[in-house]
């Protein structure tokens, strides 16, 4: 991520990324070179090298919009309107003279020849991270509460309400462990001291207005499926231990 411009207004903190970019070999330090200046370095081939960069550019609309609104001057002029929720509009048109007013060396910007926007998280895309990577967020508390023998189960609703929470605050996909973890706390700390739950849904409602969630409650489904996390974590550890000595 680059830092804003208004930390080094020499615009020089981009030019050590230079000797990487425009030679074919280039030699760097495997641990960092100021904690460890008598190190050997290692030479790198960039040839095939792609090289990505990214970061949040925070204030680069800005730079845009002042540039727009400028020849936004006549009676022939395209009235540009001014609204917050243009966003993702207004970066779509960023120009190699907005970074460099945003504080990269032109040197720079010149080996980095393509630029690419990235849109904003909108409810759907949020909704697919909440549920479906391997590490999901819901199926992380789905695991935590298979440890004690409760089933987990979100409506669609739900997913779709906090999806519309992070989009309403604006702050992405990092936001919803933090609605989570404020709708799922008092409920995590509950269960476990209350021994017939055996399944709990979380609703719209709890969500929004930090309703009650569903419950079902049946002691012996809890046991059942207690014992069966149990009997898997066991075989799970068995296998580990034969892979290891197979390795």
């Amino acid at each position: 991520m680059f830092p804003s411009p208004e930390m080094f207004p020499e615009r020089e903190y981009s030019r050590p990324f230079l000797k990487i970019f425009g030679r074919n070999r280039c030699f760097r330090s495997p641990q960092g070179g100021r904690k460890h200046p008598q190190q050997e370095l290692i030479q790198i081939d960039t040839t095939n090298i792609l090289f990505i960069c990214g970061g949040a550019f925070d204030g680069l609309e800005h730079i845009i919009e002042k540039r727009i609104a400028s020849g936004s001057i006549g009676f022939g002029a395209e009235i540009v309107e001014k609204n917050k929720d243009n966003y993702d509009d207004v970066l779509k048109q960023v120009q190699p003279e907005d970074l460099t007013k945003f504080g990269l060396i032109p040197e720079f910007i010149g080996r980095v020849p393509v630029d690419v926007e990235l849109s904003s998280h909108d409810v759907d895309s949020l909704k697919r991270i909440l549920t479906t990577p391997k590490n999901a967020l819901v199926k992380q508390y789905q695991k935590l509460f298979e440890m004690d023998g409760v089933g987990l189960s979100f409506s669609d609703d739900a997913v779709t309400a906090i999806a519309e929470k992070a989009v309403q605050r604006k702050t992405g996909a990092r936001g919803l462990r933090s609605i989570m973890e404020g709708m799922m706390t008092e409920i995590m700390y509950e269960i476990p001291s209350d021994e017939d739950i055996a399944e709990v849904e979380i609703t719209k409602e709890v969500v929004e207005n930090q309703a009650e969630p569903k419950v079902e409650r049946n002691p012996e489904k809890r046991q059942e499926r207690w014992l069966e996390f149990q009997q898997n974590k066991e075989d799970n550890v068995k296998e580990r231990k034969r892979v290891k000595k197979r390795g």
